[in-house]
């Protein structure tokens, strides 16, 4: 499309100035090709990336539709849904309608679970235009009946590959259900696996595919890059890249909560302040985690792949995959946080032999061989040595419970030690020049 602008994509007035106090000025091209479709009220199958502007891309059309009826919000019954996979997403998604729509008086609110649930039944009871909803809370207010779905009139799915990913397959089809037949549904997905491709056939009527997927999985931007260490290292090898002087703000991936809570709780101990965020947090601990997170408080954030997709943090100079994820797509997702809005961004991953299969899987997906690179540590010192040769089979015995093989042999390329670290700063001091750092970068 030769489409400049969101005046020419048929953006109107009220939101045009809603854009302009944001500073969008020129269309991403998922807006330029997605927005005229929807502001004709088609279905729309988009596949995009994280970081593309696809929020934008249909809040903008969906709220202008709305506003257009001018049709006063009922009690229990939005005339927009939204869902998402997770509680992050939910609240980033809100966020932006927040912003697009601050100039109608259009209402708008999320649902999800981990918080009370009586707020969400008041706001409901009071009447809202559009919803933003986790799978599993919206059910549970249908089941109370605080919630009547028959008369939402725009669907989406964001994140769609995610929201089967986690096991809402079911729950997605039971709520698309209880929508209006005439709806006008979209679907956005980073990837299109075949379960998406299916439910895409089964809920879109004559869609329009709007791809603006790169021909190779992962951003240009972002530097990729691979460490091939031991189990038994990789908590050593994670400190010494944090303490890069190229680090101003980090993501660290685990698989496991036990292990996201074990991974940070020995960064503390080692003078790096670091913030966690799982399932297991309540809602008010993984906001007040991430709000610390973008502040500069915590410079490091650890993580597992339920926030893959809903961090959307500014400045993420590098992302590190402390264990490779069970499924290649969420490699893609999680390496997403960093190298944003063009710009540039670093991903390790710490790769045991153990983990070669999961590497693979990932090249496949991406069309790509990230950059094998070796990193120096200093040696353990006497003491450590006899604590770790006195632990290993107990690790050894763990690691069915953990998910991987935690043999501390090395395969293909192994990391090269170098003698005592130069750096002699006390962890207060590492801590508090890190803390600054991370507030210059906020």
């Amino acid at each position: 499309m030769n489409q400049t602008n969101f005046e020419s994509l048929g953006i109107g007035g009220k939101f045009l100035r809603a854009l302009k106090d944001v500073g969008y000025i020129q269309p991403t091209p998922i807006q330029a090709q997605a927005i005229p479709h929807l502001l004709q009220g088609k279905d729309l199958l988009g596949v995009a990336q994280t970081g593309t502007g696809k929020t934008a891309a249909f809040a903008l059309p969906l709220l202008q539709r709305l506003d257009d009826e001018k049709s006063p919000a009922k009690p229990k019954r939005p005339r927009a849904l939204i869902l998402a996979p997770t509680r992050e997403l939910a609240l980033q998604i809100h966020g932006e309608f927040t912003v697009f729509g601050r100039y109608t008086k259009l209402r708008h609110s999320f649902i999800f679970g981990g918080v009370g649930q009586n707020p969400q039944v008041k706001a409901l009871a009071r009447g809202l235009d559009v919803v933003v909803a986790t799978p599993g809370r919206l059910l549970d207010l249908a089941a109370q009946r605080h919630i009547d779905l028959s008369e939402v009139s725009i669907l989406v799915l964001d994140e769609a590959d995610r929201l089967l990913d986690m096991g809402f397959v079911h729950d997605v089809k039971r709520i698309v259900s209880q929508t209006s037949q005439d709806r006008q549904t979209l679907l956005f997905s980073a990837t299109m696996p075949k379960a998406v491709s299916l439910l895409a056939r089964d809920i879109l009527n004559d869609p329009i595919r709007v791809d603006v997927s790169p021909e190779e999985m992962t951003l240009k931007e972002i530097d990729q890059r691979v460490v091939m260490v031991g189990n038994g290292d990789k908590q050593r090898v994670l400190e010494h890249l944090l303490h890069g002087d190229e680090v101003s703000r980090a993501i660290v991936f685990t698989r496991t909560k036990h292990g996201a809570n074990r991974v940070a709780r020995k960064l503390e101990n080692a003078g790096i302040v670091a913030e966690t965020i799982h399932g297991n947090k309540s809602q008010n601990a993984r906001q007040r985690a991430l709000q610390n997170f973008k502040n500069g408080d915590a410079w490091v954030l650890v993580a597992t792949d339920i926030a893959a997709r809903g961090i959307d943090i500014d400045n993420v100079s590098h992302v590190i995959n402390y264990e490779l994820p069970h499924e290649p797509e969420s490699y893609v997702h999680r390496i997403g946080r960093t190298g944003r809005a063009g710009a540039t961004g670093v991903a390790y991953s710490l790769v045991d032999p153990s983990e070669r299969s999961r590497l693979r899987a990932v090249e496949r997906l991406i069309k790509h061989s990230p950059v094998e690179v070796v990193v120096k540590i200093p040696p353990r010192d006497p003491a450590e040595t006899a604590v770790y040769e006195e632990s290993r089979e107990n690790r050894r015995a763990a690691s069915s419970r953990d998910g991987s093989d935690n043999s501390n042999r090395s395969g293909g390329q192994r990391i090269r030690s170098s003698g005592r670290s130069s750096s002699n700063q006390s962890y207060g001091g590492q801590r508090r020049s890190r803390r600054r750092r991370g507030q210059r970068a906020a």
